[in-house]
């Protein structure tokens, strides 16, 4: 299991965590959500309802709607961080913690881990996962726009699925950019621009056949409609690109994965 470092909120501290580094954003006051305009401050109430909805049934929906291979994409992600044993690892927005187990198996008990995640319901989750699995990993309900750690800490930061999500993407990226420390690393794996070939195939699935599995598992067929709206209006692979270099990454690139629904992002920090 990964080792508790002192400083690092433990396990059960899953409450709301604040960072001591503000962030000012710009005073534009609407944003997206999905197809929709609606007021920054109400951007994430809507995203923490989709999620708290989606809970019980998130890792099944996910090998559904992806026939399983989001497993492989999350593998490849922890493989290309290149986090030795040892490695302190932020993984941000963890949700149910697919990465997070992953990197405490690469670390080992001399390493550290720590799962965050803005939603309550999808930390519980991931938390009673890592605990199931043998795994005593700090755990914090956190903003990350507003991480609440210390600047040049960690090795690594990962973001699955997460950053599509978020109000103030570079704002969130430049707070990964100051907990790294230099020669550390991020990875985002996020659904990207499909390869244009399978454009028509692809929205056909992604608005047809998604919001009439959301339902009949989950019950919930208007959060895989705005999933498929998000992916939409989240930047493509080379706007994702220069979004983090704009953070102060450097050394950018990405690898598409099955011909772009997916792609992983990976900068540094020098």
């Amino acid at each position: 299991m990964a080792g508790l470092n002192k400083g690092v909120p433990q396990p059960t501290e899953i409450g709301f965590h604040h960072s001591p580094f503000p962030i000012h954003h710009s005073f534009m006051k609407t944003t997206d959500f999905g197809y929709q305009t609606v007021p920054e401050d109400e951007k994430p109430r809507r995203v923490a309802g989709v999620f708290d909805s989606v809970t019980a049934r998130y890792d099944l929906m996910n090998d559904l709607m992806s026939l399983g291979l989001h497993r492989l994409w999350k593998r490849f992600a922890v493989a290309q961080s290149f986090v030795a044993p040892g490695a302190r690892v932020l993984d941000v927005a963890g949700g149910t913690a697919d990465l997070a187990r992953l990197f405490a198996q690469r670390v080992g008990p001399q390493g550290e881990v720590v799962l965050t995640d803005i939603n309550n319901a999808m930390l519980k989750l991931g938390r009673d996962r890592l605990l199931d699995a043998g795994m005593l990993i700090p755990v914090v309900q956190c903003d990350a726009e507003r991480l609440p750690f210390g600047s040049d800490r960690y090795d690594c930061v990962s973001i699955a699925f997460g950053l599509r999500n978020m109000t103030h993407k570079d704002a969130a990226l430049a707070e990964m950019h100051r907990v790294l420390r230099p020669g550390g690393r991020l990875l985002v794996l996020e659904f990207s621009k499909v390869w244009q070939p399978l454009k028509p195939l692809y929205d056909a699935y992604s608005f047809g056949v998604l919001p009439r599995l959301g339902q009949v598992v989950a019950n919930d067929a208007e959060a895989y409609r705005y999933l498929a709206e998000s992916i939409r209006r989240h930047p493509d692979q080379e706007q994702l690109k220069r979004l983090m270099e704009r953070a102060g990454f450097e050394r950018v690139e990405y690898f598409n994965l099955s011909a772009g629904v997916v792609a992983l992002h990976r900068g540094y920090k020098f």
